[in-house]
């Protein structure tokens, strides 16, 4: 069967938070995962979204999803893509689902004039590795992404 693209719709989002819950099992982090309905459902259809997904469907049902946002690059003066959550249900895999949703983001990108889709891998998820390095993407060696959250994002604000 056919695997179909389209945009989410609020109708998707229980089947999203969900994907979203089950990625984080997946990625060994099921308690950090504290997404609701209403925060993706205000991100993604609120008044100024700057979250956008993706839902492929496939044999009849939601199969998978890719939630994305905009980005920036100074370097090329031009936005591109960052992938947040690529995830396709275990009945779905290698049927496709991955790999026509990130299709569909790189054409988003080259319709739009956008020069990047980028997004982070775990990396002990050597599946994943290997999926993408055989769709071309390279890893960005050199760089080591920082994060400030909880207590020191508090104090830095401070």
């Amino acid at each position: 069967m056919t695997v179909v693209i389209r945009p989410a719709e609020p109708a998707d989002l229980p089947t999203l938070v969900r994907f979203v819950h089950e990625l984080a099992v997946y990625e060994r982090e099921p308690d950090a995962c504290r997404l609701t309905e209403d925060q993706l459902g205000t991100a993604l259809f609120g008044p100024s979204p700057a979250v956008f997904a993706s839902v492929a469907g496939h044999d009849g049902e939601i199969a998978g999803t890719a939630i994305w946002f905009l980005t920036y690059s100074t370097w090329t003066g031009v936005h591109g893509i960052h992938l947040e959550d690529l995830y396709v249900s275990p009945d779905h895999r290698r049927h496709g689902v991955a790999r026509a949703l990130l299709a569909d983001l790189a054409r988003t990108c080259v319709d739009r004039g956008y020069e990047r889709l980028e997004w982070a891998v775990l990396d002990w998820n050597t599946p994943a590795l290997d999926f993408y390095a055989a769709l071309g993407s390279t890893p960005q060696d050199g760089w080591t992404t920082h994060r400030v959250d909880g207590e020191a994002l508090g104090a830095l604000a401070r």
